[in-house]
């Protein structure tokens, strides 16, 4: 952007803080305006069945969306979450990349020239529009590429009814959650605490973990720098070894090969007392009859007074690719697409939250109390370095190795300095 636009935007973005946003107008007002074409969207399905398929949602806001521009065709296919990487990755090397896709990550496309920036596509309003960290997470270096469409926060979940059962209150620190887990075990609860260390979402557990240990923790400093095996780090992985792992207050399955979805699956049948959880399986614990309660991660008991340290967030990414021009059709198309209506229509039949600041004032079917909860820590979390070009090579190395720091045999320093010593390659290999 130029110098007077980005006052422009920091103008705008203060207008959405004090809650004087003005309706979206992006590029493309219904009028036809870029019409004759035909747009493919590429997205990743998040349902988990044909009951919750996405394809319902796409449909209707196509049809919709065609209705009001007659000359601009959407096509969408739905891809799984397993696939779509490497599967939009094949498309962008032969010359085929969609118009529009909605995956797990940008800045790889974004650091090979492949995005429309969002000031291309989007007006300055809509563009201030969107949660604060997370238009930080979709931006590199100056420039905002990756689109936030819906996100979450990580939470502390337990079940209440076997915490009643313990005789235990909510943990604030990490001494509170060693105790509770060890009267959860002591009352025969078979996994006291689910720690998913395992390859599928490491990463995750690994950073709400840091992060609730104060200043220096996490995946990266203040000037976007990993710092994967500060000391402050592994301070953190040698506490969770020798005080929940090496007690046995994890469960029968070793961190290591504990993937999220068996965890949220041992919830759901009461097996498991605590986990970090999001939005959606509440909702299902809930329906399935078990009380949960949720509160911010306990913190390091060395946490400084009134030391707050950030939740975790999560979002997903919209990007669109330059390979076949469009850039007005596409605009045209991302601004319909999120307006208030069928961006809270999208989060709320997830169990998701929105990524923009009026959106989710007035999400579809509103928020209860807890959900509240996980969008009060949504607006001030901290997101995983996603905007950095080598971020998924250096997650899928989290995951695959950091379960090894609390191994019977392991070695929190080794493995986390191991860790950052690939990340580094990575990062000069790009």
């Amino acid at each position: 952007m130029e110098p007077v636009q980005r006052r422009i935007l920091r103008t705008a973005a203060v207008a959405v803080v004090l809650g004087l946003l003005v309706p979206l107008s992006g590029c493309g007002a219904d009028g036809g305006a870029g019409a004759g074409a035909t747009l493919r969207l590429v997205a990743a399905e998040y349902g988990t069945g044909q009951a919750t398929s996405s394809r319902a949602f796409w449909d209707k806001v196509t049809k919709d969306f065609t209705e009001a521009h007659p000359g601009i065709k959407v096509e969408v296919q739905l891809l799984p979450w397993a696939d779509i990487d490497r599967e939009v990755s094949r498309m962008v090397e032969a010359g085929k990349a969609p118009d529009v896709a909605l995956m797990g990550s940008y800045s790889d496309f974004a650091a090979e020239g492949e995005l429309y920036s969002a000031d291309e596509l989007l007006s300055i309003t809509a563009e201030a529009n969107f949660l604060p960290p997370l238009a930080e997470a979709g931006t590199v270096g100056n420039t905002l590429y990756g689109l936030p469409w819906v996100a979450s926060s990580r939470l502390l979940f337990y079940n209440e009814g076997l915490f009643k059962q313990a005789g235990v209150d909510t943990p604030k620190n990490w001494s509170d959650l060693k105790s509770a887990a060890k009267a959860l075990k002591d009352k025969g609860v078979k996994t006291p605490y689910a720690l998913p260390l395992g390859p599928e979402e490491a990463h995750a557990e690994a950073m709400i973990w840091e992060l609730s240990n104060g200043g220096g923790g996490g995946y990266a400093d203040s000037g976007g720098n990993y710092h994967l095996a500060s000391d402050r780090n592994v301070q953190t992985f040698r506490w969770i070894k020798d005080n929940l792992v090496s007690p046995g207050l994890t469960g029968p399955v070793p961190p290591s090969q504990l993937n999220r979805a068996d965890a949220f699956a041992a919830f759901l049948r009461g097996e498991v007392g605590m986990l970090n959880g999001y939005p959606s399986l509440r909702h299902e614990a809930r329906a399935r009859g078990i009380g949960v309660g949720t509160v911010s991660m306990p913190v390091s008991d060395t946490m400084g007074a009134g030391e707050t340290p950030p939740a975790v967030g999560v979002a997903d990414w919209m990007m669109a690719f330059r390979q076949h021009g469009k850039r007005e059709q596409i605009g045209t198309f991302l601004d319909f697409v999120y307006r208030d209506e069928n961006l809270a229509d999208f989060a709320g039949r997830y169990h998701l939250l929105p990524s923009t600041v009026s959106a989710s004032r007035n999400p579809a079917g509103g928020l209860d109390e807890n959900d509240e909860l996980f969008l009060t820590a949504l607006r001030g979390a901290q997101l995983y370095p996603v905007n950095d070009p080598s971020w998924v090579e250096v997650s899928d190395t989290i995951k695959r190795n950091i379960g090894r720091a609390v191994e019977p045999g392991g070695d929190p320093e080794a493995v986390l300095d191991e860790i950052a010593a690939k990340a580094k390659q990575a990062g000069k290999q790009r």
